[in-house]
């Protein structure tokens, strides 16, 4: 069977020409030139195929309704996790050189492998993880692309509720002025961690678009932002050497001028307390002082593997841009991919601020968790208490959207429109 004067210059339309209007074209082109009885119904046939296919992709994509500003803010969010408060203690184990390298490294990676994952997803003409790997390797393409997808978001969750469990009976003893921790209910951390997630973070999860989301990313950044800026505070606040780490404070008078010096009655004036499980130093020579008040550029120690896994996981967000891809308004692969390259930015200064005025503060000091490195310091302080509710709160607006690729359906994620054929 044959078709005749079929007419190919449907091929070569302008690639501004909308999807409808190039089928509506070769439909109309199959309508006008075949004549016989057999050719009009192969004629039904192909066009009814071209019609389901447009039919299901029509089914398939959904157009986005959140702004570049919210999703911004979203990718963002989803980049930053608790692993900051670990990087002043990366780079005491890295130095401030190799630390910068690494991680600008890293964030290059990241970059790099979000352009990798729209190109799949241009490829693939799907937004969803699980569909691009079943057209990919089929049906257990599929089972992997959700089981890790589902083990990823799962782990960094139940980071951000550890937090949730330590740090937040710590706030409420601190509010309340108590010495120790009770055994009351509102202390015990397993029973906050169920409420805090029945009352903030299910809500939130259960939001069907991320631009509603996007304010509450906007809030949890901002709660960082407040906590980078009283890191640098408290640099300009705290002496070089801490006098907890040594039996008697007064001996580095003699070593400091100014607003910095301390004397006997400055150690409790300032709020601070003994070290708690740091051993106790004599007074430290005038080269020990130097040495440790010195920043290292380079440093390889036994401590320097455990950096690595900081590190690599700081721009983690890839099971979010997907999600974020589909629910951007008139997405385009250029578009989401700014949207990446700004996050990305806005994220690799504010870790890399964090953890070099956590490092300047503490020096060789400085804990795995910083928070903790300051509770060493300070009997009480208000600003950090501050800093204590801030990083909580960020922390707790971050879940819903690790949870959003596993928490919506595939059929509100929508698709990535294919180009018009030409």
């Amino acid at each position: 069977m044959e078709l005749q004067k079929v007419s190919t210059e449907g091929d070569d339309d302008d690639s501004t020409n909308s999807l409808d209007d190039t089928y509506q074209e070769k439909a109309s082109q199959f309508t006008a030139e075949v004549d016989d009885d057999d050719d009009r119904e192969s004629h039904k046939f192909l066009a009814n195929g071209m019609m389901d296919k447009k039919k299901r992709y029509e089914e398939e994509y959904h157009p986005g309704h959140t702004s570049f500003g919210m999703s911004v803010f979203n990718l963002s969010n989803a980049i930053m996790g608790s692993g900051i408060l670990g990087l002043s203690f990366a780079m005491a184990n890295t130095g401030i050189v190799l630390f910068s390298i690494l991680l600008l490294g890293v964030a290059i990676l990241s970059l790099y492998s979000v352009h990798l994952l729209l190109m799949t997803a241009k490829e693939g003409g799907s937004l969803i993880y699980e569909k691009l790997g079943e057209r990919a390797f089929g049906w257990p393409g599929k089972m992997a692309a959700f089981v890790s997808i589902t083990m990823q978001n799962i782990g960094a969750m139940s980071s951000y509720l550890f937090i949730v469990k330590y740090e937040l009976p710590e706030v409420i003893r601190a509010f309340m002025g108590l010495e120790e921790i009770s055994n009351a209910w509102y202390m015990n951390g397993n029973v906050l961690v169920v409420i805090v997630t029945i009352a903030i973070i299910l809500p939130l999860s259960l939001l069907k678009n991320l631009g509603y989301l996007g304010y509450t990313s906007g809030f949890s950044l901002s709660c960082m932002v407040f906590f980078v800026c009283v890191l640098i505070y408290k640099k300009t606040q705290l002496p070089c050497p801490l006098p907890f780490f040594y039996d008697t404070p007064s001996n580095l008078s003699s070593n400091a001028s100014g607003p910095l010096a301390l004397h006997n009655a400055s150690a409790p004036a300032l709020g601070f307390s003994p070290a708690r499980g740091a051993p106790l130093h004599g007074p430290p020579s005038p080269e020990d002082v130097e040495e440790m008040c010195t920043p290292k550029y380079f440093v390889f120690n036994s401590q320097t593997s455990y950096t690595v896994p900081i590190l690599a996981f700081a721009f983690v967000c890839h099971p979010e841009v997907l999600p974020i891809y589909s629910e951007l308004k008139n997405r385009s692969r250029k578009q989401m991919q700014m949207v990446s390259n700004l996050s990305i930015a806005a994220m690799l200064v504010m870790y890399f601020l964090s953890a070099l005025f956590g490092y300047l503060t503490f020096y060789e000091n400085v804990e795995a968790e910083l928070l903790h490195t300051f509770t060493r310091v300070y009997t009480s302080d208000t600003l950090l208490l501050l800093v204590r509710v801030a990083v909580l709160t960020a922390v707790t607006l971050t879940v819903p959207i690790v949870l959003f690729p596993v928490s919506t359906p595939p059929a509100n994620q929508g698709s990535d429109p294919p180009p018009p054929s030409g």
